[in-house]
């Protein structure tokens, strides 16, 4: 397993994270331990959740996958193996993340809240990575980031420095070690950062974003982003939810799979994806590799990626993701790859 380094902080994180949102809904809280027990065993150092999880977000769900995580450190006495990421909720209707109930956003009450119920639910005094799970501000982000409407970007939130100096706060009381991004755009990560380096205040870590084979609108401007200021992909959905498996291929559904179950996934059906899924599904068989490790494997060789977040409902997923690490991606392989991305160009933003 190779490590790099978090943004600034020194710290190292293995290139492979264990995302934990199927846990608490789709896995037990026994598969979730012997999830995070196989992970470890492999080297993965690096586990990520939210406060929000598991999904798909219901009111009478949330908080159970940290809970799971939570059990898993007090059975094992581990804590200090793991850098473990977590998220607050950014500005949104779903009122049921607070008490009293009413819709979240990212101000000093409601992310103290926020904090306090994480440290609880995950029986830890301190989390290593606190990330801000989308912005308080209206934006266009996840299953749309590319519908921009003037009209619809007005709108109160709470200012950077006043998110910051929250943070700020939490990390002065040894509650958070570091801090990151999520859903966040270019300008918002800017934003961030020199705000954070003109009034002295924590730094933005890193940037957990969508990034796969059929969506690669993080290389646009926020690529560079990452390498010039040190602030690096946690890559979420690096199998566009299954999509790049192939399990969905043609139309199937299997059993116990999200699509099936949830029917939630459209952002991965959008005009041009099953063309482009195709594609690169004759790909990887030419190449002798599955899918699925061919899918991984891209993702975590670009260089501005700091770790690739696999999930997995079963061992035999896990393994398979795990096991990309052992795949290169040749100069030859990824100038095929190219040229399927330039005429099927990101049609699953």
């Amino acid at each position: 397993m190779e490590f790099r380094t978090l943004g600034r902080t020194g710290l190292k994180v293995s290139s492979i994270c264990l995302g934990t949102m199927n846990m608490g809904e789709q896995n037990t809280e026994t598969e979730g331990h012997e999830q995070m027990d196989y992970a470890l065993e492999r080297g993965i150092n690096f586990f990520d959740t939210a406060e929000l999880y598991p999904v798909p977000p219901k009111a009478e769900t949330v908080g159970r996958t940290e809970k799971i995580i939570g059990s898993w450190f007090s059975a094992h006495k581990n804590r200090d193996k793991v850098v473990l990421a977590t998220k607050v909720v950014g500005r949104t209707p779903m009122d049921w993340f607070r008490d009293p109930k009413g819709p979240a956003e990212l101000s000093k009450a409601q992310m103290t809240e926020a904090l306090e119920g994480s440290l609880r639910r995950l029986r830890t005094d301190y989390i290593d990575l606190y990330q801000l799970h989308w912005p308080d501000r209206p934006m266009p982000w996840g299953s749309n980031p590319t519908h921009f409407k003037a009209d619809e970007m007005m709108g109160d939130f709470h200012s950077f420095q006043s998110v910051l100096e929250v943070l700020d706060g939490f990390v002065k009381a040894g509650k958070v070690r570091h801090v990151g991004l999520s859903n966040e755009s270019a300008w918002g990560t800017m934003k961030f950062l020199t705000t954070s380096e003109h009034h002295g205040l924590p730094r933005m870590a890193s940037i957990q974003n969508a990034y796969s084979l059929i969506n690669r609108t993080y290389e646009t401007a926020l690529a560079e982003i990452s390498l010039r200021e040190d602030c690096g992909l946690l890559a979420y959905s690096p199998l566009a939810q299954g999509y790049l498996t192939g399990k969905y291929r043609l139309g199937a559904l299997p059993p116990k799979a999200r699509k099936t179950l949830f029917n939630r996934l459209q952002r991965y059906e959008k005009p041009g994806s099953q063309e482009a899924i195709e594609a690169y599904w004759d790909l990887a068989h030419e190449a002798g590799l599955s899918l699925t490790q061919m899918a991984l494997a891209f993702v975590t060789s670009r260089s501005f990626v700091t770790s690739n977040i696999i999930g997995a409902t079963t061992m035999e997923q896990l393994k398979t993701c795990i096991d990309s690490v052992n795949v290169t991606i040749t100069p030859e392989l990824e100038a095929k790859i190219d040229a399927i991305h330039q005429v099927h160009m990101n049609p699953a933003p």
